[in-house]
């Protein structure tokens, strides 16, 4: 075991992509973040990176309904969707690779159609393959595309489904960080709005209120976030939402305790 145990860090969609133009990355908040992770590898952690799809897979996924699974109807343009979608985040995923490699990091993507079926927490998939053999290469998956065992054929694993299992299955995980874009943590109300408020401490019986962006996202936004957040924070005792364009509120956090941010509690 490592001195400090290990991070499991998100970085969300709607940092890393312009979520509403397909296929828009934003570069410069990747390489921020793989500068901050470079930072907790010299300070002796090992790290673990999802990412979201963004509008390298939420668009058309949404478009051919790829989460409602097959649909006779349209069933060769799912099909074709799915190669794409596949592709595209292999895509994004190169992207994070190569700023990981700007700061002299190695890593290696995992894409769940490879490894992994179904979809919901209770995906099939030899999880182990996050703390194998990886001589100190950084291991990265993705919400993606994958088969599915019942008549459906297919369906989207979420990255915050992902999240949970790799938290609570691979040891000595002491940190889980879901890195949002453009907003400091949970807010009481949707961002946009000009009174939205921080809260600072979210436990699993708060109400507030989320703006799912049903438009785009096709596995449960912000919603679905929080409750895979509320169940690992059972077993993590730091689980935190931060804002991931100020990355540098992640050494806070695992230097001090506390950043700004919010501390979801079980």
């Amino acid at each position: 075991m490592s001195v400090k145990g290990r991070i499991v860090i998100k970085l969300g969609g709607g940092l890393i992509t312009n979520k509403n133009k397909a296929k828009t990355l934003d570069k410069d908040a990747i390489n921020k973040v793989c500068e901050v992770i470079n930072i907790l590898k010299e300070e002796k952690y090992k790290i673990i990176i999802v990412h979201g799809a963004g509008s390298y897979g939420h668009i058309l996924s949404k478009e051919m309904k790829i989460s409602e699974g097959i649909n006779h109807d349209i069933r060769d343009k799912q099909i074709k969707a799915v190669k794409q979608i596949r592709e595209n985040m292999r895509e994004l995923n190169n992207e994070v690779i190569d700023s990981l490699k700007k700061v002299n990091l190695n890593s290696i993507g995992f894409p769940p159609s490879i490894w992994a079926k179904n979809i919901g927490k209770e995906f099939t998939g030899d999880i182990s393959i996050f703390e194998k053999k990886l001589d100190g290469e950084i291991p990265i998956c993705f919400g993606d595309v994958v088969d599915r065992d019942d008549e459906k054929e297919f369906g989207i694993l979420s990255g915050d489904d992902l999240m949970y299992r790799l938290s609570i299955e691979i040891p000595d995980v002491n940190f889980t960080i879901f890195l949002l874009g453009d907003v400091d943590g949970v807010m009481d109300k949707p961002p946009d709005n000009s009174d939205a408020k921080l809260i600072s401490n979210w436990k699993n019986n708060d109400s507030i209120q989320t703006s799912h962006n049903s438009d785009v996202d096709v596995t449960g936004g912000m919603d679905l976030k929080l409750m895979r957040a509320s169940e690992i924070a059972e077993k993590i005792d730091n689980v935190w939402f931060l804002n991931g364009n100020r990355p540098e509120r992640i050494l806070q956090l695992v230097r001090t305790g506390s950043a700004i941010g919010t501390k979801i509690n079980p």
